[in-house]
């Protein structure tokens, strides 16, 4: 084993060229992972994804289709996709999006998304479970760079939500609201994550239904 695959199997930042990359990628061990490229330097998550990630990710796509289909707001959302600027970096979101007028922007094909050629999404969501840090930090400033509108980063221990809006001039801003989504409170979707440690997914589903309804009174 290389010691650019030992260095890889800690999940962590590790220097690298370009090239280096997409040699890593490229391996068939690697067929699972989440790659990511930024400043030099690459990342191939490795670790297993534990049921409360899985959960989170699946509840909050949930609930973001449910408040657009209320609200009327044209979406695609797009789960685990790749973006890459060839050369310069890589990101790939548990959950992403292009909503509203941008919804027919998203992008096709069986490759990562070259955003030499396309847009990049409104909305990038990572659920962190053992990530957190990492995601609040050099991911966080990864996807200020790819060009992402806003940015949202899931706490699966805590069920909480910390959002960015990402500035024009570079770097970004929390908020409590989302931008992309108006009217969209991460407090809400915070107890809708809280509530799904208890309730099914449709029960989750029918009470954020409602209280979206209650709110458009």
């Amino acid at each position: 084993m290389s010691e650019l695959q030992t260095k890889l199997l800690a999940d962590t930042w590790v220097a690298a060229t370009w090239d280096e990359y997409m040699q890593a990628i490229e391996d068939p061990a690697s067929e699972k992972a989440k790659c990511y490229y930024h400043n030099g330097q690459l990342r191939i998550e490795m670790s297993p994804v534990g049921a409360n990630h899985s959960r989170d990710n699946g509840i909050l796509a949930i609930l973001v289709y449910i408040f657009c289909m209320t609200k009327g707001i044209p979406l695609n959302l797009l789960i685990n996709c790749s973006y890459r600027q060839t050369g310069v970096r890589e990101g790939q979101p548990d959950i992403s999006g292009y909503i509203g007028e941008r919804a027919q922007l998203a992008p096709q094909g069986n490759y990562a998304v070259d955003l030499y050629r396309n847009q990049p999404p409104d909305l990038a969501v990572e659920v962190a479970d053992i990530t957190l840090a990492d995601d609040l930090g050099e991911k966080r400033i990864m996807y200020e760079d790819l060009g992402v509108a806003e940015y949202w980063v899931v706490d699966v221990k805590k069920a909480r939500i910390t959002a960015f809006r990402i500035l024009a001039g570079g770097g970004s801003q929390r908020i409590n609201e989302s931008n992309v989504l108006p009217g969209l409170a991460m407090s809400l979707l915070e107890e809708g994550l809280q509530r799904s440690c208890q309730m099914d997914n449709i029960s989750v589903g029918a009470w954020f239904w409602a209280q979206v309804q209650a709110s458009r009174q």
